[in-house]
């Protein structure tokens, strides 16, 4: 048993963070022209300061990377200079913030990338779904398998984003290897046809997601860096023969880095937690020294189970911050939480996205 609870402190490498609240990483689609980040962004995130950590939504790590209309960047010098204004804002708010660098492989379109090209993958196998365009959803295409020559390339725009967050002010970085994007894809049996270095074997599967870690960590130094991933989640149309036996490799061969923390979506993203009856998260906690950051469903009650009984470091929340810029305030409180609109997820302007009272501006205005 442990005596954390959500409101205590935690030493995060360098970083001291506020609490045990995490904003975890949040598509809203509200980037200027160029996926630029800019003012009204500013102020959503400060908005949310009060989290111990926010990390922010997926940036994509280049052209190539991008699978949504209106998503932000993280490799230009427009783009650092729009995320300056972020992390400016949150840390004006004595927030802690981390950049999540993206690349989503398959889950894209034509219509996104640079001259119309097809997305990329570990191999040429569509995914079921479609994508949101700047001109609405269309359905996915087949993708272009990466030729192994390609890779290091890939690399260095991992690492090149990872230089650029740096620039913009941020506290640290989060890699996305989740969600059925690129580095999922890689790892996967279901999207990982290959025969070369990076396919087949568990160690292949696993090659390009350490070959990204070692670059990132090499620009932040390993106490800065998290990893998202999400072992039982159907996301994306992404699955594996044997999740559990993978995802034990992956956490065991990304342990020699020592992290800051492993961020672990626990069942289907934004859906049940038993997506695969019997998954063993907490074999994943063993095998991982640094902090466990854990995601999908929480509230007050099973946050403060879990960090009692020593399940977890961290809890992130997603959605229930959409609505609750004050999120932290309210379930310190045990208050009741707003809800947020499911119009104004995506797109648009400040309604829903800044424009959600705090507590007390709520209660007076009744």
């Amino acid at each position: 048993m442990s005596d954390a609870t959500l409101f205590q402190p935690l030493s995060l490498g360098p970083l001291t963070l506020a609490n045990r609240v995490v904003m975890a990483p949040l598509t809203r689609s509200r980037a200027a022209a160029g996926d630029i980040p800019h003012a009204l962004n500013a102020t959503y995130y400060a908005q949310r300061a009060s989290a111990g950590l926010i990390i922010s939504e997926a940036a994509q790590i280049s052209q190539q990377g991008k699978g949504y209309a209106f998503t932000p960047g993280i490799s230009t010098p427009e783009q650092v200079a729009g995320w300056r204004l972020v992390t400016r804002a949150v840390h004006a708010a004595d927030g802690r913030i981390f950049c999540q660098l993206w690349h989503v492989g398959r889950i894209s379109h034509p219509d996104l990338q640079a001259d119309g090209g097809l997305p990329v993958a570990p191999s040429a196998v569509q995914p079921e779904g479609q994508a949101f365009t700047e001109s609405g959803f269309k359905p996915f295409v087949t993708p272009r398998a990466l030729a192994e020559a390609e890779l290091p390339g890939i690399v260095a725009d991992y690492r090149h984003a990872a230089e650029c967050a740096l620039q913009a002010g941020f506290d640290g970085v989060e890699i996305h290897a989740a969600n059925g994007y690129l580095l999922d894809q890689f790892l996967r049996d279901k999207t990982n046809l290959r025969t070369d270095g990076y396919g087949g074997s568990l160690e292949n599967r696993t090659r390009l997601l350490l070959e990204v870690t070692a670059a990132v960590t090499g620009v932040w130094g390993d106490n800065r860096v998290g990893l998202r991933i999400s072992p039982s989640s159907p996301a994306n149309d992404i699955a594996d023969s044997n999740p559990q036996q993978l995802f034990g490799h992956v956490v065991q061969a990304l342990d020699r880095f020592g992290l800051a923390y492993l961020h672990v979506v626990e069942g289907a993203t934004g859906g049940p937690r038993d997506s695969i009856p019997g998954f063993d998260f907490q074999a994943l906690r063993q095998g991982f020294r640094g902090a466990y950051m854990a995601n999908n469903g929480y509230d007050l009650g099973m946050a403060q189970e879990a960090l009692g009984a020593g399940r977890a470091d961290l809890i992130a929340f997603g959605r229930p911050f959409i609505a609750n810029p004050d999120l932290v305030q309210r379930l310190r409180h045990g208050a009741p939480l707003a809800k947020l609109d499911q119009a104004t997820l995506y797109g648009g302007d400040a309604h829903g996205y800044t424009d959600y009272p705090p507590m007390a501006q709520a209660a007076a205005a009744q």
